[in-house]
């Protein structure tokens, strides 16, 4: 049974299929011999903040000489992106190849695109032979597919807020707990930009708070202080500081050198944050902020640019904060543009444009990203509301550089 063709989307799987529990993600990996159980594991939850954790863990452990597998989750702007060796995508013959083989392991046991594409990931690396394997949680943790994994070495937990309380809570202690369920038979490192609510849950489960950054300085890069030591990150926006902080600590933890981890931190670089293009005179940010503490990085970095001169192209997800979202961004931006995002899950146009016309000066619709882009006017455009923006977004814009 084959997966998709030569170009992977979003849709050779059946997207709406949500199952939580890893008792299948288990079965599958057992049947493909336990390939999770020859690699040392790094597992990171937290509502925002995974993907850059993942990153810097990568850099450092590459900087190490250590051959590291990275899985993260959603994809932005490729597919096999979300399956890396060394910090470069497996190609899709490769990715393609590892999915049959879960696929043809799977009778009986009917598993979802995301039960599939983990089970895929420790396969991909134990093949690919591969030492570590850094692995983004998908949604929560403790019934999470990834938690289906053995031989943790480490756990990661970054900053916690009030996220998909349908599935997960409706408190910040309740969905910690689904967070610290990724804690099993490891040491955990949590990151300090959190609730004093969540960290208090934290420390009662015996989890190490990372130190808070110090004497930080912004700029085209970002400097800061953890542990007496000075750190230089490409990775721009306030929250940057504290995710490489929680890597730093858990570095310490399984014993990476000082000079790796600052190399790592230097080197680490992940699109789709706070990712800046200019083009044509105008400055385009793009970001995949989707819940209002994620938005808190990027109206940080938008608040140094004139608001008359922001225009944001805004759309987002059915099930998102939209109200909370839009606060936020209405406080750096006074014009928006609103679309639909390319989901099935999208929330229309229409509901966008009425929940913006509530918080913005100037509210306009477009049909679809390319239209938004066109009619934006201003010196500054900020792309956010959800990653599934970026891919068009990003392909519109460099096709005029």
């Amino acid at each position: 049974m084959r997966y998709g063709g030569p170009v992977f989307t979003a849709e050779n799987f059946n997207r709406g299929e949500m199952r939580f529990g890893t008792q299948v993600t288990r079965a599958l990996l057992d049947r493909l011999s336990c390939p999770d159980k020859k690699l040392k594991i790094i597992h990171v939850a937290g509502s925002n903040g995974k993907g850059s954790v993942c990153e810097y863990m990568t850099r450092i452990l590459i900087a190490a000489g250590k051959r590291t597998g990275t899985f993260t989750s959603p994809a932005v702007y490729d597919y096999c992106e979300q399956f890396t060796v060394d910090g470069v995508p497996l190609t899709h013959d490769k990715v393609n190849g590892y999915i049959d083989k879960v696929l043809s392991a799977s009778d009986g046991l009917s598993p979802t695109a995301f039960e599939t594409e983990t089970a895929a990931a420790f396969y991909a690396f134990y093949k690919e032979g591969c030492e570590y394997a850094v692995i983004e949680c998908g949604l929560g943790g403790l019934t999470d597919a990834t938690s289906a994994a053995e031989n943790k070495l480490v756990a990661i937990i970054n900053s916690v807020s009030l996220e998909h309380t349908a599935y997960l809570g409706d408190t910040v202690e309740k969905i910690c707990a689904q967070k610290a369920g990724i804690i099993r038979g490891c040491p955990a490192v949590v990151n300090s930009l959190q609730t004093e609510a969540a960290e208090k849950y934290f420390r009662s489960v015996g989890a190490e708070i990372a130190e808070a950054p110090r004497e930080t300085v912004y700029g085209d890069n970002t400097a800061f202080s953890v542990g007496g030591e000075r750190y230089v990150t490409k990775m721009l926006g306030h929250a940057q500081p504290y995710n490489a902080a929680a890597a730093i600590a858990a570095a310490h933890v399984i014993g990476i050198d000082g000079k790796a981890i600052k190399k790592g931190i230097s080197e680490a670089d992940l699109r789709g944050r706070i990712e800046v293009i200019i083009s044509g005179g105008v400055k385009y940010v793009l970001d995949g902020a989707h819940n209002p503490a994620a938005f808190a990085p990027v109206c940080g970095f938008l608040k140094n640019e004139n608001p008359e001169n922001v225009t944001a192209v805004y759309g987002c997800l059915s099930d998102k904060d939209i109200d909370g979202c839009l606060k936020r961004l209405s406080a750096t931006a006074e014009n928006v543009i609103c679309v639909r995002c390319p989901s099935p899950r999208a929330l229309s146009a229409d509901d966008v444009y009425a929940a913006c016309a509530k918080y913005f000066k100037r509210v306009i619709k477009a049909d679809g990203i390319a239209a938004a882009l066109d009619k934006a006017k201003t010196g500054t455009v900020a792309v956010c509301g959800s990653f599934t923006l970026l891919k068009e977004a990003r392909s519109w814009i460099e096709k005029r550089l």
